[in-house]
């Protein structure tokens, strides 16, 4: 077991990744050696961010969570904690279930296991993050939760409805992600293509496109889970006359067949 040094394991979504990289930050600022590597696993501290959204993602979280139980008892590692949408989910089971985990945190409350070891957590840290992906690209999350509420989907029920971050706060991150080398953005969110709705009243993703795009140092962005029938004509006009933005658009496209789409409370036909 290495002293001082902080395992992360993250399980499920790019969503669950960047949470994961916003706790590195803080550990990195409070003396930790922080990894990112379920490979080498040795650490004072494990973290694991798991999934709950399907159950084959939240079979996956529980045998991660067993086995490093059974490393833990061994004295291979110190503490274990476990956050994310499992433990959101399914908190009271897990903590019957499993007493070999020192705290659960659930989907946003995980902030509270930086000062439950005595630490501080630096809010002037908040949009800083210790990237995980290649340096050159980075995810870079503008909402959070969503509010389509498909019959099928537990989204709803773990993430709460949708909620968009500021256009200020997303800019500040990209400016911060641009000055350490980061070349091209992906967007994320359960639903990019609602960005704005909720405060602002109207779509506001080609707005903040135009905003990204005046980042120096930002050569590309890419678009996560956008909505077809929220891909509107003032979006596609940015994506056509900004050459940062990629002509690309990842679209959960469901079913053919609008009664089966109807059965899903899908909103487009």
């Amino acid at each position: 077991m290495r002293k001082n040094k902080v395992d992360i394991i993250t399980l499920g979504c790019s969503k669950n990744l960047v949470d994961s990289e916003q706790l590195m930050r803080q550990f990195v600022a409070n003396g930790y050696t922080v990894e990112h590597d379920p490979h080498k696993i040795n650490g004072e501290i494990v973290v694991v961010n798991t999934c709950g959204f399907i159950g084959d993602a939240q079979e996956e979280s529980i045998n991660m969570i067993l086995e490093l139980g059974e490393q833990k008892q061994k004295g291979r590692i110190g503490k274990l904690f476990v956050m994310g949408c499992l433990s959101e989910r399914f908190l009271k089971d897990l903590e019957k279930e499993l007493p070999e985990v020192d705290r659960f945190y659930g989907k946003f409350n995980w902030k509270e296991l930086i000062s439950d070891l005595g630490k501080s957590y630096h809010q002037e840290l908040a949009t800083e993050r210790v990237l995980t992906t290649p340096d050159y690209w980075a995810y870079l999350k503008i909402a959070e939760g969503c509010s389509n509420c498909c019959t099928y989907c537990a989204i709803p029920s773990i993430r709460g409805a949708f909620r968009s971050r500021g256009e200020e706060s997303i800019v500040e991150e990209a400016k911060t992600l641009a000055e350490q080398g980061v070349k091209e953005l992906v967007l994320i969110a359960q639903d990019v293509s609602s960005y704005g709705i909720d405060l602002y009243g109207e779509y506001r993703l080609a707005h903040l496109l135009n905003l990204l795009c005046e980042i120096d140092g930002i050569e590309w962005i890419r678009l996560l889970y956008c909505y077809p029938d929220k891909i509107t004509d003032e979006l596609i006009d940015t994506m056509a006359s900004q050459p940062k933005v990629l002509h690309y658009i990842d679209l959960p496209l469901q079913h053919a067949d609008d009664s089966i789409l109807k059965a899903m409370n899908r909103h487009s036909s």
